[in-house]
């Protein structure tokens, strides 16, 4: 029974689609810390790419990161501006603490360069809006780097949605989150407010965010009642060899929302950086005539290990059945990929502005909400 209904899923389309092309594209790197790493991983691989600039206001830092990647001939700068104002580029990957992603991402567009963005959009709502009216003035790609999109597992979530399989979808339950994982390896520019802006919410909120609502066909939402709270951030215990780390935080380590969406949709969500518990769920969609469970992970940012459960009522009685783990695929490769050939064939971003405002209006939303202590309307200007 099940077999049979497993085979109205279409699983063609998706694998990986690699393209190949004799044109090289000129792109720049503008931050050079730990996600700038993964990208040049990418960029290296792709014998139509020629990484010429990288950037960074810490100097040294893109200079060092050049020599670490043998990034040949790449010329370094202090700043996204100087970087644009000498070099004619294709394209750019932002690779900013999150504070600066909305400023470096309009500067590019505003020179007539397509964007990679990494997640999140921005920090605010806002920005987001000042990114979208430069993204539309200039004509260019913008694409957020929400890598998840090009896993053939995250894809299947949408694949079941799309089948009708669950019937209408009337709530979303986000879960996964961290037990311990506040990220401060790298210093404290995901945790301080002047740069990271906002905290788990954003960081890997934005990915649990996207998968159910990109399954969803992503219902713009209407209104939030939201809470974050910061308790083991400012705790000196939490961080042994670095007590003085609690004074810096200035984000959320945990939030949780209900979100009213579009279509009677909706979302329970809750994230976490830490907590005493080693989860806050699995993530769930409910549907009239059947329901998925997507099993747990830390943040949603890559495949899952588990099998997705579909549950249903067949012939009166109460069933459930496993929907196989698909191959996984080279997902951060597909990402880059992904954009670079839209710029080539004249295509569109796989993971549009016009779909992660919503996921923007959201995390906005939540953040507010929270501080003000009570729901708020979400509105989203037009642009």
């Amino acid at each position: 029974m099940a077999d049979n209904i497993l085979d109205r899923f279409d699983m063609e389309g998706l694998g990986e689609k690699i393209f190949h092309s004799d044109k090289k594209l000129k792109v720049g790197i503008i931050g050079t810390g730990w996600i700038a790493e993964a990208h040049i991983k990418e960029y290296q691989k792709m014998e139509d790419v020629e990484v010429v600039a990288l950037a960074d206001l810490v100097p040294g830092k893109a200079e060092a990161f050049k020599e670490r990647y043998d990034v040949k001939g790449a010329r370094c700068y202090l700043s996204d501006m100087e970087m644009l104002d000498n070099e004619k580029l294709d394209a750019v990957s932002v690779c900013t603490y999150n504070a600066q992603h909305a400023p470096c991402t309009i500067h590019a567009l505003e020179h007539g360069v397509n964007v990679l963005l990494e997640k999140p959009f921005t920090v605010t709502l806002d920005e987001a809006i000042e990114v979208m009216k430069a993204e539309k003035k200039s004509g260019k790609i913008l694409t957020i780097g929400f890598q998840p999109r090009m896993s053939a597992n995250m894809q299947m979530i949408k694949k079941i949605v799309d089948s009708g399989e669950l019937g209408q979808v009337y709530y979303l339950q986000a879960g996964g989150g961290r037990r311990h994982g506040i990220p401060t390896p790298y210093g404290t520019t995901f945790i301080e407010k002047e740069t990271g802006g906002v905290g788990a919410l954003g960081d890997i909120g934005s990915y649990s965010l996207d998968m159910l609502l990109n399954a969803v066909g992503y219902p713009k939402p209407l209104t939030v009642s939201g809470y974050t709270s910061d308790f083991f951030g400012k705790d000196p215990n939490y961080y042994g060899n670095h007590p003085e780390y609690a004074e810096k935080f200035g984000v959320d380590d945990f939030a949780a929302a209900f979100v009213r969406l579009e279509g009677g949709i909706i979302l329970d969500f809750r994230i976490s950086w830490a907590m005493h518990m080693d989860t806050c769920g699995d993530a769930l969609i409910l549907g009239t005539k059947g329901g998925l469970r997507i099993p747990s992970t830390e943040c949603w940012n890559g495949e899952f290990d588990k099998p997705l459960t579909i549950y249903k009522s067949i012939g009166g009685q109460p069933t459930q059945y496993q929907v196989p783990l698909l191959p996984r695929t080279d997902m951060f490769y597909l990402k880059v990929r992904s954009f670079l050939d839209a710029i080539k064939e004249g295509g569109k971003a796989s993971v549009p502005s016009s779909q992660i405002v919503y996921n923007q209006a959201i995390i906005d939303g939540i953040a507010k909400s929270a501080a003000l202590g009570k729901e708020v309307e979400i509105e989203i200007p037009e642009v």
